[in-house]
């Protein structure tokens, strides 16, 4: 049920940030998702912050960064040339990182067949760039570079490192403190360049459409940043890093299913690049 959730949640947060993009640039909506996440969480996060050994902050700060701070802005910036429906398949690639960390740094067994389901992975993602387009007129700068699709395999990265940091270091610390921290601790900094370092305010009082597009982003912020984390973060706490990461299997068919919506093409190669990549994370998932 857990899985079913997140995968509507995040499959829907494509679409909000290509909405919340025709107003805001990325390194705005970026700072705008994670700061109000962080003010959303504020309470629980100070309710927790006493209760918590100090030496777990250098891993909620690791968290934070790497699978919240950097990818809001990786995400955002892939999609203002890239369709919203294709990020959401090239999201599916979190699997892949979350095995390939887990392997590398926290003893995850790695046999052939999940090497090789890594390989397929990565072939998937190569025939999506190469072959799929990346939306052109869909996207909210009336351009496309599938190109950009490199900043969400950087993102999905970025999660395959926090996922596992999450599952191995926060043992018995409930997951609304473990989000509510890990938004805290990099909530500040986002906040303050939002308000100090660009142009939202601005925009906000005399762009027509703003509050529009600001209202797409808070409720990104709400439910894919503050609610689906701790939801995710529970999930990985009580299974394996592997299953909690294998929502990817449902959230580019949501995220598809929006972009479609809202006019997005949908090809064979397109098809062909998300069934690829939606094997290799089976393949990943079921090997032993």
């Amino acid at each position: 049920m857990l899985l079913l959730i997140l995968a509507s949640i995040w499959g829907t947060s494509f679409i909000l940030m290509k909405k919340g993009l025709v107003v805001f640039s990325a390194l705005e909506l970026g700072a705008t998702r994670v700061s109000v996440a962080a003010l959303l969480l504020l309470p629980f996060a100070l309710k927790h912050l006493g209760k918590v050994d100090r030496g777990h902050f250098k891993w909620l700060v690791l968290s934070g960064v790497v699978g919240t701070l950097v990818p809001a802005f990786l995400f955002a910036y892939a999609e203002t040339q890239l369709a919203s429906g294709l990020a959401g398949v090239l999201n599916a690639l979190t699997a892949v990182f979350t095995l390939v960390v887990g392997a590398l740094f926290f003893g995850q067994q790695l046999t052939g067949l999940r090497v090789a389901g890594i390989a397929l992975g990565l072939v998937g993602t190569v025939v999506l760039m190469l072959l799929g387009g990346s939306g052109g007129d869909a996207t909210p700068t009336g351009e496309g570079n599938a190109w950009y699709g490199l900043y969400i395999v950087l993102a999905t990265l970025g999660y395959g490192v926090s996922v596992n940091v999450i599952k191995h270091r926060f043992h018995g610390i409930p997951s609304v403190a473990v989000t509510g921290l890990l938004l805290l601790f990099i909530g500040g900094p986002a906040l303050a360049f939002l308000l100090v370092g660009t142009e939202f305010l601005h925009k906000l009082a005399t762009v027509p459409g703003a509050w529009t597009a600001f209202g797409y982003i808070a409720l990104l912020a709400t439910m894919s940043t503050a609610v689906a984390m701790v939801l995710f973060n529970k999930l990985i706490q009580s299974s394996t890093a592997l299953f909690a990461a294998s929502n990817t299997y449902l959230v580019p068919v949501v995220a598809l299913g929006w972009g479609l919506l809202d006019g997005e093409s949908f090809n064979l190669w397109h098809l062909l690049g998300m069934i690829i990549i939606l094997l290799s994370v089976f393949i990943i998932n079921r090997a032993r």
